[in-house]
């Protein structure tokens, strides 16, 4: 079975959008330290941001898990 790397997903698409991570917390409302958190897969954003997530970095969110 092959691991989803939620944490990857979210860097990558953040980056392609040209964003930083303070610049992304912003857009959330929680601090860069939890967007770097997100992207070291050291925990994981709640679920109920997915969609917000999807909708900044311009995917869907079943993009998150393909």
């Amino acid at each position: 079975m092959k691991k989803i790397m939620l944490s990857e997903r979210i860097r990558d698409y953040r980056k392609q959008n040209n964003m930083s991570q303070e610049k992304f917390g912003k857009l959330l409302n929680v601090t860069p330290q939890a967007v770097s958190k997100w992207e070291r897969d050291e925990c994981y954003p709640d679920i109920t941001f997915l969609p917000r997530l999807a909708e900044l970095l311009n995917c869907s969110v079943n993009d998150f898990f393909c």
